[in-house]
């Protein structure tokens, strides 16, 4: 089904051979070895705090021990006979290739029972955990826009040849979600798009770009489908009202095509489905939909990971000392990030031992995980040279495929005024607007432009004001919104919105960047050059600029629909010299 789905978009991945079955042999003898608390701790994958597996900070040796009893992450691995360990910058584990590859290699060495999968959020985009000099793309989105089934794929294997060589073996991605809801506070640019079809191409691209190409384990998810909601599952716990037929529909194609490509694992969400689940369970606490739908219906034969443990949409209906148990009853194999881990760990045990789960079932999980590791080489795990970590991550080469795939996303939505391109137009470019601290992104487009930098984020009226006076003294302005459209969250008050009329109102030419959600255009609608990057990194900003100055015309086709404004398809193109 993936290959028909990257077929009749015209679309293609590279040749590839078909990974080998692993033997079930050395599975058998690891688990055969097991004790039923390591076999337990096997299903957990938690954070630790600290830079190093044996010498952490004060203050993440405090935080360790406050958390699990223990100081060092290596004494957390092996306390608690730990399956896997997912990595964060607000835990300290991700600092420069060096230090993350020697983490890793401490981490392992304490592990007990079978090798850890090691694990990071690197979705790129908005939800990008490696830190510089790692290889940042754009996200799905804007891949969405771009409609290369290769550059997914390429995207997947760089990725993942930069995440191995630092020892992290297991990506949190791709978001198979399709966003077909504007309003979506936790998905939006996260996903390929609303089209079924495009998403479920892209899935599974990128899914055999992070597998047959860098032999790192990717994660569909969120099943099954949290691409319309407006509620965000990290705080609370959203209903999705689709029937059947359209979670069909919408919803299955791109989970569909990741099995098909033979993902490794696939992520639920914490959603209720009544039209899946009448009891209005979670979806990681449903057994209709985890065994029923996602082993029985859909035929997944692969790890089931619940999504994070500590998120408010799987914490409501039951207490902490339940969740991981009604999960595993669910089918989930691998628990992530309890929030309480020998609250969650005693309670599988005890569960075990009252008979309400049998030491079968935990076996068939186990199993489950550690032929994921086999199949990913983790049981013949051998220590990792730092050194040749810092050759591959952000390797020249890698540097000049995110470029290539970038200036392929830009989108070119109205032109209506004649501004674009620039090209022998001449004069001063005001750049200002919003601005990611991480990536400086105004102030990185106005270096590439040659423009003069103002960042007013959101803005006050004395920011609004500075903000119109430069722009009076400039022949144009381009001004970079993010989440315009929120003005409850993101945007309170709407301080973009005033922005960007007050600009309009000078009567100098002004270009309106969404550099997120393509839908900012409806904040603003009387604009009349309007773009989109869905993305802020650096080299988003330099392929901006490429258009923007007439060296490469916009190639992106908007992933989505604007309601009301713009269809799905939609995306202007002109002639380069």
């Amino acid at each position: 089904m993936a290959v028909l789905a990257l077929a009749a978009l015209g679309l293609t991945v590279p040749a590839v051979p078909a990974a080998a079955k692993p033997a079930s042999s050395p599975v058998d003898s690891i688990l055969a070895r097991m004790t039923l608390p390591q076999k337990i701790g096997q299903l957990f994958t938690t954070y630790v705090y600290g830079n190093d597996a044996n010498t952490p900070s004060v203050a993440d040796a405090a935080a360790n021990r406050r958390l699990y009893g223990v100081d060092t992450p290596a004494e957390v691995v092996a306390k608690y006979h730990l399956g896997g360990v997912i990595y964060f910058g607000w835990t300290n584990n991700l600092q420069n290739p060096r230090q993350i590859t020697t983490l890793g290699n401490g981490l392992q060495a304490a592990a007990t029972a079978a090798p850890l999968t090691i694990s990071t959020d690197q979705e790129h985009g908005i939800v990008s955990r490696m830190p510089a000099p790692a290889t940042q793309f754009p996200g799905g989105m804007a891949l969405g826009a771009g409609r290369s089934a290769r550059d997914a794929y390429r995207t997947g294997q760089v990725t993942g040849a930069e995440l191995r060589a630092v020892g992290i073996n297991q990506a949190w991605a791709p978001v198979a979600d399709v966003n077909v809801n504007p309003a979506n506070p936790v998905i939006g640019v996260r996903s390929f798009g609303s089209d079924p079809r495009l998403a479920a191409a892209l899935t599974a691209s990128q899914v055999l770009g992070l597998q047959r190409g860098a032999n790192t384990s990717a994660s569909a998810k969120h099943f099954p489908g949290h691409g319309d909601t407006a509620t965000d599952s990290h705080t609370g716990l959203p209903v999705i009202t689709h029937t059947r037929e359209q979670w069909q529909r919408i919803d299955a194609p791109p989970f569909k095509a990741a099995i098909a490509a033979g993902v490794d694992a696939i992520m639920s969400a914490h959603i209720v489905v009544p039209a899946l689940d009448p009891a209005l369970d979670p979806a990681t606490l449903s057994k209709p939909i985890i065994t029923g739908l996602l082993r029985g219906e859909l035929g997944y034969r692969g790890v089931i990971v619940s999504d994070s443990l500590q998120m408010a949409g799987v914490r409501q209906k039951y207490g902490d000392d339940r969740v991981p148990v009604l999960a595993l009853k669910a089918g989930v194999d691998m628990l992530l990030m309890p929030p309480d881990m020998r609250v969650a760990y005693d309670a599988v045990l005890g569960a075990v031992a009252s008979g309400e789960l049998t030491e079968a079932r935990i076996d068939s999980s186990v199993r489950r995980i550690l032929a994921l590791k086999q199949k990913r080489g983790l049981l013949s795990w051998t220590p990792l040279d730092p050194a040749a970590a810092e050759r591959v991550v952000g390797s020249p080469g890698h540097v000049r495929v995110v470029r290539a795939v970038t200036d392929r996303t830009v989108t070119a939505i109205r032109n209506d005024a004649g501004l674009l391109p620039f090209s022998g137009a001449g004069g001063s470019v005001l750049v200002t607007g919003w601005s990611s601290s991480a990536h400086h992104n105004v102030a990185a487009l106005a270096g590439a432009l040659g423009g003069t930098p103002l960042v007013t984020d959101l803005p006050n009226d004395a920011k609004i004001a500075e903000a119109v006076a430069a722009a009076r003294t400039h022949d144009r302005t381009v001004v970079l919104t993010s989440r315009a459209w929120d003005t409850t969250v993101a945007d309170p008050g709407g301080r973009q919105r005033a922005l960007v009329k007050a600009l309009v109102a000078t009567g100098r030419p002004v270009v309106v960047v969404a550099v997120r959600d393509p839908y900012d255009l409806a904040a603003f609608p009387e604009v009349t050059t309007y773009l989109a990057t869905y993305s802020h990194t650096g080299v988003s900003m330099e392929s901006l600029a490429k258009v923007l100055l007439g060296t490469e015309r916009p190639r992106g086709k908007l992933p989505v629909e604007l309601p009301g404004l713009y269809p799905y398809g939609h995306g202007l193109t002109w002639k380069v010299p």
